[in-house]
């Protein structure tokens, strides 16, 4: 062989042996990301390949999945009262992928989940359709209409736990939407429903889940929070004692001074009294004496500062690491930088009324397969202690008074010992926008407290002087109290 030959041989070996290793690389380390690529079409179509499993509350399927003929995608994902529990759902889009315990869970639900593997190979062998397993959620049906219908046209949101075991109870957000509306690919009708949601074309963002995805200025719920970090850390051991409350009360390292609402009984108030009518100017000062550092630890004790995984991401709710004291007197009161979801002060209220144990939330029972063998059941776990079973009580006392004859009376219940804090927090640049109305509460049975709730209003159709927790949020936490309760 002559020598350019040689040389073109050479060559030709050379691209064969880059070309083995390249269809190697791709096939052993590129291999699984390729096959699981968003933008692999032949994902989307395995995803829609045969019936989804179906997302179970109280023992029936708010999901479902129909034949789309003349498709690549032999099925589409259906839902029931869509609005109301898309988010718990989210969607299942042949377009859009997928979200919420539809994603989360969307291998298992698809049955190409490796723990479905015995029944897949069951069902190759029996020459049945593969199947999807089944997602039981722990949400109260009951709970969660209370909820969409008590928020109405209102914007805002609900999030209800089982303050004994962590469970979620109820998650509602509006506006809402309809996942089944986009739930196919066509470019006529599930293309056009989807741009219309998105927020460019919908200011009102009805796909923004604000029980989880949102946060607020949580307002005067938040002095709860302020009340155990002086309950815990001892500036008062005595909820109905004085406290060295000045009014008017200067902030620190300003000429300004902090306002109460309205002619209050503020001055030395006792922590019981400041929080039955809501002294700003106590629990600024009580946050002054404590600190930015043991406030901020106290607020990280519930949940602040960290995202909450259930399993559906919640977003972190926010007491700032770094304040000057000015800044921390007015985050005591839940305004300056803090921040929270619904979820989280659901999360609250929830650790108080379980004798200051706080679960980690959690909106799935157990996983099912299809079957019916159990592959996974979610066990309650502490997520933390943020306050001891003494400051716990006496908090729950105060929170009791609010209810009785305090700011919170629309949320009594006959029969039943109902604690709350009431909320209304500034919004916007001076205060400028409507507020928004919170409402944390829990309600008592003989086992313990079955349900706390957490509900905020974000804006309505009331006038601003109309505009309260005690009056637009707490009858909504009611009717979600009284629907756990079957009253």
């Amino acid at each position: 062989m002559n020598k350019p030959l040689r040389r073109v041989a050479v060559f030709c070996g050379l691209l064969v042996l880059a070309l083995l290793l390249r269809v190697n690389y791709v096939q052993f380390v590129q291999g699984d990301t390729l096959a699981n690529d968003k933008h692999n079409r032949r994902v989307s179509i395995n995803q829609f390949a045969q019936p989804r499993g179906d997302i179970i509350v109280d023992g029936k399927s708010l999901t479902g999945s129909v034949e789309t003929p003349g498709s690549d995608f032999k099925y589409k994902a259906t839902f029931k009262d869509g609005p109301m529990w898309a988010p718990v759902t989210g969607y299942a889009s042949q377009a859009y992928q997928t979200t919420f315990l539809e994603g989360v869970y969307d291998k298992f639900l698809t049955g190409n989940d490796d723990r479905l593997f015995f029944n897949r190979t069951i069902d190759m062998l029996t020459g049945k359709e593969k199947q999807g397993g089944k997602v039981i959620t722990t949400l109260n049906a009951k709970a969660q209409l209370a909820a969409f219908t008590g928020l109405g046209k209102k914007k805002g949101a609900v999030a209800a736990l089982d303050p004994r075991t962590g469970a979620i109870l109820a998650l509602a957000s509006t506006p809402s939407y309809d996942p089944s509306s986009f739930a196919g690919s066509s470019t006529k009708t599930d293309q056009k429903n989807w741009l219309a949601l998105q927020k460019a074309n919908n200011p009102d963002e009805p796909m923004l889940n604000r029980a989880l995805r949102q946060v607020y200025p949580p307002g005067s719920t938040f002095k709860v929070v302020t009340a155990a970090a002086a309950l815990e850390n001892s500036k008062v051991t005595d909820i109905d004692a004085p406290t060295d409350s000045p009014l008017p009360w200067k902030l620190p390292l300003s000429s300004k001074f902090l306002e109460n609402e309205g002619d209050l009984p503020c001055k030395n108030a006792s922590l019981r009294v400041a929080l039955k009518v809501s002294c700003n100017t106590v629990f600024g000062h009580m946050g002054d004496v404590l600190g930015k550092d043991k406030m901020r630890e106290q607020a990280e004790k519930f949940g602040f500062n960290k995202e909450i995984m259930t399993p559906v991401r919640a977003d972190a709710s926010v007491y700032s690491k770094e304040m000057d004291a000015p800044s921390n007197a007015l985050s005591a009161i839940g305004q300056y930088n803090t921040a929270a979801t619904p979820l989280q002060m659901a999360m609250v209220a929830a650790a108080i009324a379980n004798d200051g144990k706080l679960m980690q939330p959690y909106m799935v029972d157990k996983l099912q397969a299809p079957n019916l063998n159990v592959i996974e059941q979610t066990k309650p776990e502490e997520y933390s202690q943020p306050l001891s079973p003494a400051n716990a009580q006496k908090l729950q006392q105060m929170m009791e008074t609010v209810v009785k004859e305090g700011t919170g009376t629309n949320a009594q219940i006959d029969g039943v010992t109902v604690g709350g804090k009431t909320g209304t927090a500034q919004n916007g640049v001076a205060n400028s926008k409507n507020p928004y109305a919170w409402f944390i509460s829990y309600a008592k049975a003989a086992d313990g407290s079955p349900v706390a709730v957490a509900v905020v209003v974000e804006d309505s159709d009331a006038s601003r002087g109309d505009i309260s927790g005690g009056g637009l949020a707490a009858p909504i936490a009611k009717k979600v109290m009284e629907a756990v309760l079957n009253k």
